[in-house]
């Protein structure tokens, strides 16, 4: 519990530490992005992908009568649930209608609060680092109330813009290796992305979910981080890591993905059933996650190119698959109900792999019916015409500014 006086004086550090910080980089999302009364504002996403920068954007847009409170700041370790009396009292006197509360889902009730101000005719952003407890907790008390966000680390363009940089495959290479994690970047130090595993997976899951064994814990995120691309399987993995059950992978899967550290793509079928038995493939939120943190020591640069590109997808669609029926294709976005991009990734295409490639979107093509798709290789540009199908080459770096 704290004191009136206490919050007060937390709450002024806050709000003058943070509105007198740099805004740094204007993030893409900032431009979709404005508050409502009746709506919560949810922005959610990976630990330091930059929420409370674009938090703080958007303060600055909406900086008359507006309140901030960082909810992680140590001060607020005693914060209990009536604690939020005190802050009705403090957001009452300092006359307030805007309210920016970062990482708030660490507080139990956090939602009850939120529904209330809303209630009342406050317009409200949140920041939130796990989905599940986000979207779990919006749809109790907020169902309805809430315009969700997900804010990724820096696309491909705001890479660009970030390190002065011009749009070439040079450019595109570097991104696959160092991703777009903001501190990373800026600092250029490895230790960033390795700390930033060790604290997700200790304060995000092994705390919040009650995890005993942090090091199996710790080992499949590794795993599949280093796998990105690749099929994994919650029954084979079980015995490789020691654990009991299917389910505790399962959970860890759950875990890992909620917080945003990996993302599994299911394989398509109309049947869920299907979709569920099928292995899905993983990938990581970031490149430069891959490059500090996996056990692989060559290049790889078939895979980053293929994680790229899911990620890019991902930013644009909720509603991705791989294909695989006689052949495979990697990537199927769909959009209410129908296909809106049908893409294969592969970085160089030479003799020896080409008919597989266009085999496998060739087949995905027919199966849906469309007449178009693409390739996305390292730096080739061209145009093929297989069985009545249109095959496009296109250039990493061109496809990311599409």
């Amino acid at each position: 519990m704290l004191s009136d006086s206490q919050l007060l004086e937390i709450i002024a550090y806050q709000n003058d530490y943070f509105l007198n910080k740099n805004p740094g980089l204007q993030r893409e999302k900032l431009q979709g992005i404005q508050l409502y009364e009746n709506f919560v504002l949810l922005i959610t996403g990976v630990r330091r992908a930059g929420k409370s920068t674009l938090l703080l954007q958007l303060m600055k847009e909406n900086q008359e009568n507006s309140l901030f409170l960082n909810f992680e700041d140590p001060r607020l370790a005693g914060f209990e649930l009536s604690d939020f009396q005190k802050l009705d009292k403090i957001i009452k006197n300092k006359k307030v209608k805007n309210l920016f509360f970062d990482e708030i889902q660490i507080f139990e009730g956090w939602e009850m609060y939120v529904r209330q101000k809303l209630d009342e005719g406050f317009k409200v952003a949140v920041t939130g680092s796990n989905a599940s407890l986000m979207s779990r907790e919006m749809g109790t008390k907020l169902t309805g109330r809430n315009l969700p966000y997900e804010l990724f680390p820096f696309s491909y363009s705001e890479f660009l813009e970030f390190k002065n940089l011009e749009n070439n495959s040079e450019s595109a290479h570097k991104y696959l290796y160092d991703g777009g994690f903001p501190e990373f970047l800026n600092l250029e130090n490895g230790l960033v992305l390795q700390r930033l595993l060790v604290d997700v997976l200790n304060r995000d899951i092994a705390v919040r979910y009650g995890v005993r064994d942090v090091n199996s814990l710790h080992q499949l995120a590794v795993y599949l981080i280093s796998n990105i691309g690749k099929p994994v399987s919650a029954t084979k993995l079980k015995d490789l890591f020691g654990l009991k059950s299917v389910s505790a992978i399962t959970d860890y899967f759950s875990h890992l993905e909620n917080t945003y550290l990996v993302q599994f793509l299911p394989k398509f079928s109309y049947s869920l059933k299907t979709q569920i038995r099928n292995p899905k493939k993983v990938y990581a939120i970031d490149l430069g996650l891959f490059t500090h943190n996996s056990i692989f020591f060559t290049d790889e640069l078939g895979r980053r190119l293929e994680n790229t590109v899911y990620l890019h997808l991902r930013r644009k669609y909720q509603e991705i698959y791989y294909f695989s029926e006689k052949k495979e294709c990697d990537f199927v976005a769909i959009q209410q109900g129908k296909p809106m991009e049908i893409l294969q990734v592969c970085y160089d295409i030479h003799t020896d792999n080409m008919k597989r490639e266009f085999d496998g979107l060739v087949d995905a093509l027919k199966y849906f019916e469309e007449d178009k798709g693409k390739i996305i290789t390292f730096n080739q540009k061209d145009i093929f015409e297989v069985e009545g199908k249109t095959i496009e080459l296109i250039p990493l770096n061109e496809f990311l500014m599409s």
